[in-house]
């Protein structure tokens, strides 16, 4: 079933100068269709100035469409009287967790948002219990966000999320500002929830590690999606991606190189797993 889908979508920024006045438009999304399945993880690459972050907040409406249509689940965001409908749907954690994260206590930081729909006080403390521990942050709850670290900030943001029951989660860039223990911890937060809870993942990045267990990769140029397919076709497209100022995971980069030694090792590795798995299959290790 179809969750997500933008239609000829276009948005442009106005320009003004230091007196308010227009002086001209810049597009920051040009002609983008996309089509999003309920419980797919979806990654979106771009590097910067690509639209991907711009396109993330037209499918929470945060942003609506200078041209064409965006519906999420099957409502258009450009109706006013949908906005409060699709933010329950599609939840929304952005880059920086200090933003996001308003409690004293993570408990009360999530379930802030139940509160706020007027979910009754008993079930939205099991929504809590439920969504800290879908990320790993059960044993934190009475702790204060100012004592955790980036990653674990990251967790609770999606917590929050997650305690809204959203059909969908949006992340835009969550990982832009951790290290890569907290890069880790936040997408194998990530793929939890889409593998065990369900929820549809859509993940805004440039990092290529993190896209590598997708149903579904959409790179972006200048508005624009120029690349789209699984993960194994996207990488395999090395030059082309080199174009677009990205590049290929590390382990697909080192399969490249052993290809080019003359290993038989296929083109689309993406895991050092799958590189030990092919090179132990293949060779007497």
């Amino acid at each position: 079933m179809e969750l997500i889908r933008t239609k000829d979508l276009k948005h442009e920024y106005i320009k003004r100068d230091e007196n308010g006045e227009e002086t001209g438009r810049v597009c920051a999304v040009d002609g983008v269709d996309l089509s999003v399945e309920a419980g797919q993880f979806i990654s979106i690459l771009g590097s910067n100035g690509s639209g991907k972050s711009t396109l993330a907040s037209h499918l929470n409406a945060i942003l609506f469409p200078t041209e064409g249509t965006v519906w999420v689940d099957g409502m258009d965001t450009k109706d006013q009287s949908n906005v409060w409908d699709i933010r329950q749907t599609a939840g929304m954690v952005f880059q920086n967790p200090d933003n996001q994260i308003i409690g004293q206590i993570v408990e009360e930081d999530v379930g802030f948002g139940p509160e706020n729909m007027g979910i009754p006080t008993a079930q939205i403390w099991e929504r809590v219990e439920e969504s800290l521990k879908a990320v790993g942050m059960w044993e934190y709850r009475k702790h204060s966000p100012g004592r955790l670290s980036g990653g674990q900030k990251q967790r609770v943001s999606i917590a929050g999320v997650i305690a809204m029951h959203p059909k969908c989660i949006v992340m835009d860039e969550p990982t832009a500002m951790l290290d890569p223990s907290g890069r880790r911890e936040v997408i194998r937060a990530a793929r939890a929830l889409n593998d065990v809870e369900k929820v549809t993942v859509i993940l805004i990045t440039h990092y290529m590690d993190e896209v590598i267990y997708s149903d579904k990769v959409f790179v972006m140029d200048k508005g624009k999606v120029v690349m789209s397919g699984t993960p194994g076709e996207i990488f395999t497209e090395r030059d082309k991606l080199k174009q677009y100022r990205l590049d290929v995971p590390q382990v697909t980069m080192l399969a490249y190189e052993l290809r080019k030694r003359g290993l038989d090792i296929p083109a689309d590795v993406l895991s050092s797993e799958d590189l030990v798995k092919e090179l132990t299959s293949r060779y007497s290790i």
